[in-house]
């Protein structure tokens, strides 16, 4: 603890000890109060503003040390100052006192407790910065809610000073105005039980109920507003509990829960069952991918022990086998098997004509409109292409358009640095390609930890890519026939230009949501980059939801399957129950070789937030398992709160780093810590291994270097030593 805070923390106890120790708390009592009004009585006729400026200091610093007896300064409020000079006193010097306590409070414990609760303290102070107010707002309504509590508690979140001093200023009045006028009848008190009698606090408890209740109103309030123009459209009966547009990953599975619990949906795709990751990125990309580590491992044969490997390659051959690949999976995510499980699958251009109505343009013709209760769209996100002059006429490829090769680029330029442009240029290059891959970033990979990026550069270019970060792409320019008919990418770094030469260019610098073409410009919804969701996932339209990569703010297969529970449920089940969708604990991977793969906090995020942590390392190139498999290279690194074995993030490289994630994922999921993980058998010899080894390596920067003294003295006593 910083000299500041134990100065403060000092002071607070010293004041509480002297107000203990000379028995102040005999001055508030009801008794004394009644003895003494008539002498306070009379010092205030005769100097009253010095009165009020003690009175009013006295009353401050009770408060912000949370010392018994505000109930009495209150009375006496009234009984020296009468009811409106009282309250007008009371008022400030509460408000005041209790502001002051919350900021002690904050500054002496927020900072621990952050540091315990980092990502639940950040959700909490996400609540507050919506709702904080109208929270706050209750409790001070409420005067069976102890104040010292409320100051504590609101100390801990973010609220700013001035808006808890305001909150409770206003807040607060109304409980001040019932004692204070009680202090004006002062010598009608018996008890301050008798002040607030079980009717006047429900009534309290009703008022301070009213700003929850008036938000509830006011929301009802627009969402009538915001249906009004289609009011004249809501049908009395619907042919769907709900319509969902787009079966990717959100959209399978959102059907697939609705027709579970025996809703009547129907599911809508324009184009292919399963959408991208089946199609164009997850399933095809990791077939390209373990092609490309066979090959690599066939090259580097003597690494196994095989002094040399007989092996060809026929690039077609190996993109008949992605095609393959996608053709054995698709009948998970096939109309056939949806059907099967009670879904109605309309393969067809889906537009929202209204908020309960849906037009559908069939594939083999015709139009269908269905009424519907609740609209889920789930239409994903297709790569981005960036307006490089140029680019169109030399011709690009994405990661939808690139498995339509049947050729092996002689030399490829791969645009982006991201996780897409990293698998695919490492894929290429083992392959065969000359690969230049350009990122304007410094770094490859820039949401991992420098070390991270600085690792898979050292890797595509120990596998042959050329790597060029800090480069912007420019243009694009073409030769003229009779020179070759060369295609060139011109990028720009430090002021120079450099003309990188190119038989195809793979541009891989994000993706955007699929807004357009589904009408929801016309009914309002201000889709830009994502459609703006809550935290329910719901739009301006609580009937119509929206999920997966079109809703953000990831972009995973894992994530969208995740939200479409959120959204099948409160789709159908709102307003009787709705679910927030929970972010906490998000994984994801980067399918290069050795494989990246994060769950929660890295360092870089951490020392962004300010997030105290600890950094527990441990090499794979000392696992048995990795050793045998010559696969001896990365490392497990455990972000946990200092002192504590509780996981604030993992981030793992190496082989199969995907697969061992899973167990702290789990692990973060269920609270369960470090000491949880090492204390789990783990097989002989495994991968996971690195996981049980990393818990140990905290174990041992946490030994009870006191107690394992003791232990040892004990040991030598046993031996007569």
């Amino acid at each position: 603890m910083k000299a500041n805070r134990v100065l403060l923390l000092l002071a607070l106890v010293a004041g509480f000890a002297l107000f203990c120790a000379f028995d102040l708390q005999r001055f508030l009592t009801l008794d004394y109060l009644k003895a003494a009004q008539g002498d306070f009585a009379a010092l205030y006729a005769e100097r009253p503003l010095l009165v009020i400026g003690g009175y009013f200091l006295i009353y401050v610093v009770a408060t912000a040390l949370s010392l018994p007896g505000a109930t009495i300064l209150t009375l006496a409020g009234g009984a020296v100052f009468g009811l409106w000079v009282g309250l007008l006193v009371v008022s400030f010097a509460s408000s005041l006192g209790a502001t002051l306590a919350m900021l002690a409070a904050r500054y002496l414990l927020r900072d621990s407790i952050r540091a315990r609760f980092g990502q639940r303290v950040a959700e909490i102070d996400r609540g507050v910065a919506r709702d904080g107010a109208f929270y706050l707002f209750t409790l001070r309504l409420v005067p069976a809610v102890p104040f010292v509590v409320v100051n504590l508690v609101m100390g801990l979140t973010a609220m700013k000073a001035r808006s808890f001093y305001a909150v409770s200023q206003i807040g607060m009045l109304a409980g001040t105005l019932v004692y204070v006028n009680a202090g004006t009848q002062l010598a009608q008190i018996e008890s301050l039980g008798g002040i607030l009698s079980p009717g006047l606090i429900g009534s309290f408890v009703l008022l301070g109920l009213f700003p929850l209740v008036a938000r509830k109103i006011v929301d009802g309030v627009k969402a009538r507003q915001v249906y009004a123009k289609w009011a004249h459209r809501k049908p009395k009966t619907f042919d769907r509990n709900l319509v969902v547009i787009g079966a990717g990953a959100a959209g399978l599975v959102t059907s697939y829960i609705a027709a579970a619990v025996k809703a009547k949906v129907t599911l809508v795709e324009g184009h292919k069952m399963g959408g991208d990751c089946l199609n164009y990125g997850c399933v095809p990309s990791k077939a390209l991918i373990r092609t490309a580590t066979l090959v690599r491992q066939m090259r580097h044969s003597a690494d196994y022990g095989v002094a040399r490997a007989e092996w060809s390659l026929d690039f077609a051959q190996v993109m008949d086998r992605v095609a393959q690949v996608i053709e054995d999976i698709a009948p998970h995510d096939s109309v056939a098997r949806y059907t099967g499980l009670g879904v109605d699958v309309v393969e067809g251009q889906a537009t929202i004509v209204d908020p309960w109505h849906v037009k559908i343009a069939r594939q083999n013709g015709g139009e269908q409109l269905l009424s519907t209760r609740a609209i889920v769209i789930a239409t994903g996100a297709e790569p981005f292409v960036p307006p490089l002059p140029g680019l169109k006429e030399a011709g690009v490829l994405t990661s939808d358009t690139l498995w339509n090769l049947r050729t092996l680029p002689r030399r490829l330029v791969v645009l982006g640095g991201g996780p897409i442009g990293c698998e695919l240029a490492q894929a290429f290059a083992r392959l065969g390609s000359e690969v230049t891959q350009v990122e304007m970033a410094p770094r490859l990979m820039g949401r991992e930890d420098e070390e991270v990026s600085a690792f898979v550069r050292e890797r595509l270019e120990a596998d042959g890519v050329r790597v060029l970060t800090g480069h912007t792409a420019l243009r694009c320019e073409q030769d003229a026939p009779d020179l070759g008919g060369g295609k060139w990418l011109v990028v720009a770094a430090n002021g120079a230009e450099q003309r990188l030469p190119f038989d195809e260019l793979l541009c891989a610098v994000g993706r955007v949501a699929r807004l357009k073409g589904f009408g929801l410009e016309e009914l309002g919804i201000a889709a830009q980059r994502t459609v703006p969701v809550d935290a329910y996932l719901q739009t301006i339209y609580p009937n119509i939801l929206a999920a997966g990569d079109v809703a953000g703010p990831y972009q995973f297969t894992h994530t969208a399957a995740h939200q479409a529970w959120y959204a099948s449920v409160n789709a159908l089940f709102a307003p009787f129950k709705r679910f927030k969708a929970d972010y906490r604990v998000i994984p994801w991977t980067t399918f290069v070789d050795p494989e990246v793969a994060r769950v929660g906090l890295n360092e870089q995020e951490a020392k962004e937030r300010g997030v105290p942590f600890e950094v527990t390392r441990y090499g794979i190139d000392d696992l048995d398992r990795a050793i045998a498999d010559s696969s001896a290279h990365g490392w497990v690194k455990v972000l946990t709160v200092p002192g504590k074995d509780r996981i604030l993030g993992v981030t793992i490289v190496g082989s199969h780093a995907g697969d061992l994630l899973a167990e702290y994922v789990l692990a973060m999921k269920h609270g369960l810590g470090l000491n949880k993980i090492l204390g789990t058998i783990h097989t002989y010899p495994t991968m996971a291994e690195a996981n049980k080894y990393a818990a140990g390596e905290w174990k041992r920067a946490h030994q009870p270097h006191g107690l394992l003294r003791w232990v040892q003295r004990f040991h030598d006593w046993r031996r007569g030593a």
